[in-house]
């Protein structure tokens, strides 16, 4: 299964853009956050995580939504990265 996350930096910014082209993109699950991407704290991602299972795979709209940058994503305290 494909699952969806969006993540925008600011409450005055918008997920639609990103939700539609994951489910154009055969997402069955999206989850979201509000949040800063340098924070690695993110209910959403958590989320997202948890709920994925052995196959399945975690689609972004572009990469830099798991994180401030490419090194941040793949950081050891990130949680994207300890899974």
């Amino acid at each position: 299964m494909k699952i969806g996350y969006s993540r925008v930096s600011k409450n005055d910014q918008h997920l639609a853009m990103q939700e539609d082209a994951l489910k154009k993109a055969g997402c069955k699950a999206i989850y979201n956050d509000v949040a800063s991407g340098a924070k690695t704290k993110r209910a959403g991602l958590e989320e997202a995580l948890d709920h994925a299972r052995e196959g399945d795979t975690l689609v972004v709209w572009k990469l830099d939504r798991l994180g401030r940058s490419l090194a941040t994503a793949l950081n050891r305290n990130d949680p994207i990265a300890a899974r």
